[in-house]
């Protein structure tokens, strides 16, 4: 069965070339489309798509207020395409936050050609993005210094967890795996962080200038400092640091210090940042001393190192299908036998600060 495609652009000629584009998959089928939000409404209504392809800047009502209004009542799985998405546009995650399943950067000059270049990358996301499980939500409150009300994945935010252990305590690190659907989860989880928690490093997939903005954002809601990771960074006591988009990340100890090196390379399960450069690095330097978390995302990366993770003594967690976008990542670890419990997100904050307290 066809996955059944609305586009919203205000562009005829997107929507032509987008046309063009789908029309010879057998996979997805182009149902409608409309130059505004407004029209779309009615149309949607009448015959509602799988996936939304939706642009940004449009006359009317721009597709941000769209998106949220959708996701408010009854959510669709949405994929932006924007020429506002490119070299990590506030916007873009905006989007994301709003519940966008996936951002796709359309240049403002070539194109036609830039649609055919991207076929492959446009059918692949939208069936990913078909097989997500956007949930109904709220819209998004202003940025604050206290973690906000809303939550990406359904669920209200309490207060930041509390933490029973001293500032000054063994820093048994975190690490983090996540793709589609993990900018809002990782938004949940490290608000209810207290600034004091364990040294978090993330592998969030997320392209080359999105990550530096992504972490500014969360920065200035969670208690603990979130910080894009430069090569040598320290992971200590309080800190999260994200991989950068187009570099690997990697753990390393010395003199009793957790670091990060950010590193080249070819893409691993192709991915760049890839998880599962992160979860081996982590195994061979952290061993038992380490928890390793694998959350919503499609595809399998992650589930190899975190099996090494497992094997080596280190405590897994994986989230649940109910709470995730795409059961992908989660999934397949699972089946290797590599998770020690399986949580949903509203769950993981407490289990790092159990991991942490222990002896």
């Amino acid at each position: 069965m066809s996955i059944k495609v609305f586009v919203v652009d205000d562009s005829a000629i997107v929507r032509q070339a987008l046309a063009h584009m789908l029309s010879g998959n057998p996979e997805v089928e182009l149902i409608g489309s409309a130059p505004n939000p407004l029209l779309a409404m009615d149309a949607m209504r009448k015959n509602p798509p799988d996936v939304l392809l939706l642009d940004i800047e449009m006359p009317g009502m721009d597709g941000l207020t769209f998106l949220r209004q959708i996701m408010a009542g009854t959510p669709i799985p949405t994929v932006i395409c924007s020429t506002l998405s490119t070299e990590g546009s506030k916007v873009a995650l905006d989007a994301l936050s709003a519940g966008a399943v996936a951002v796709l950067a359309k240049p403002k000059l070539g194109l036609k050609q830039f649609l055919d270049d991207s076929r492959r990358e446009m059918i692949q996301t939208l069936k990913t993005a078909a097989k997500s499980k956007p949930r109904a939500r709220t819209a998004h409150a202003p940025v604050v210094s206290k973690p906000p009300s809303f939550s990406a994945s359904g669920f209200s935010h309490p207060a930041p967890v509390a933490s029973t252990v001293h500032a000054f305590a063994m820093n048994k690190p975190v690490v983090i795996g996540s793709s589609t659907g993990g900018t809002q989860a990782l938004e949940y989880m490290l608000t209810e962080l207290p600034a004091d928690a364990p040294g978090i490093a993330i592998t969030q997939h997320m392209p080359e200038k999105f990550t530096a903005m992504y972490a500014k954002r969360l920065d200035g809601i969670c208690a603990m400092n979130v910080r894009e990771a430069k090569d040598g960074d320290r992971l200590e006591r309080g800190v999260v640091l994200i991989a950068p988009g187009g570099k690997h990340m990697q753990m390393r100890k010395a003199s009793g210090q957790y670091f990060v090196s950010v590193v080249d390379g070819p893409p691993v399960n192709r991915h760049k940042p890839s998880v599962d450069v992160l979860f081996r690095s982590a195994a061979e330097c952290a061993g038992r001393d380490i928890l390793g978390i694998i959350l919503t995302g499609m595809g399998d990366d992650g589930a190899r190192g975190m099996k090494i993770l497992h094997d080596g003594g280190a405590r897994t967690i994986a989230q649940n299908e109910e709470t995730c976008v795409v059961f992908g990542m989660p999934k397949e670890a699972i089946k290797l036998q590599a998770v020690d419990e399986i949580l949903p997100l509203e769950s993981m904050a407490r289990a790092i600060l159990q991991f942490d307290s222990r002896a």
